[in-house]
């Protein structure tokens, strides 16, 4: 048994693995979602962090392009739950709590799917984890609105000034409230960049 909520990049990848194998053995189509947060953190070493509790599913990636992952169907949830029985995995392992419509309104950081590294988890699943670059966009995003381990990951990051300047003009596009703006210009500041709130 793992430690519970926790998820180590090992477990991470069992999971994958196992949930590629039932998608197969269900006789159903190949998936591939994009994958960001900590379970991308993970899988791409991006920080030192060990564990997450959760893969945050961003998107579905068609020929097309990104496209809406929620609602799940309910044989993925099924397949979901057999595998988090088979692993001891925390409730809600594998989510599309960050799939929120305003990314499809307002936009993705632009190139984002040039950036995508992608792992075939057998012929059942595909997984495409969002770049370092793609991460502190969300990182900020979430950061801003949050705080806590976002803003502890964003820092690990490293993000330029440019970077920086670059996210903070894309959450504002998200978010373009007072109380938003306040919040984002207290986290630039903590991160040793308070002269970039004059050119959000």
């Amino acid at each position: 048994m793992y430690f519970m909520n926790q998820i180590g990049k090992e477990i991470l990848d069992q999971a994958f693995h196992l949930l590629g194998e039932v998608i197969q053995a269900r006789g159903r189509s190949h998936q591939h979602f994009v994958v960001c947060g900590g379970s991308s953190l993970l899988a791409l070493e991006l920080v030192s962090r060990l564990t997450t509790r959760d893969v945050d599913i961003l998107a579905r990636l068609e020929e097309q392009g990104l496209v809406q992952a929620k609602p799940l169907p309910d044989w993925v949830n099924e397949a979901t739950e057999e595998v988090r029985v088979e692993l001891d995995l925390p409730e809600g392992w594998f989510n599309t709590d960050p799939a929120d419509d305003s990314f499809f309104t307002f936009g993705f950081p632009e190139g984002i799917e040039d950036r995508l590294t992608t792992q075939s988890y057998g012929q059942g699943l595909s997984i495409s984890f969002i770049s370092r670059y793609d991460q502190i966009f969300f990182k900020l995003y979430a950061a801003t609105d949050q705080g806590g381990k976002h803003f502890a990951d964003l820092r690990e990051l490293k993000p330029t000034a440019d970077e920086l300047l670059a996210a903070a003009r894309w959450t504002r596009h998200h978010d373009p409230s007072d109380g938003f703006r306040f919040n984002l210009e207290e986290i630039l500041n903590h991160l040793g960049h308070a002269k970039l709130s004059d050119q959000i």
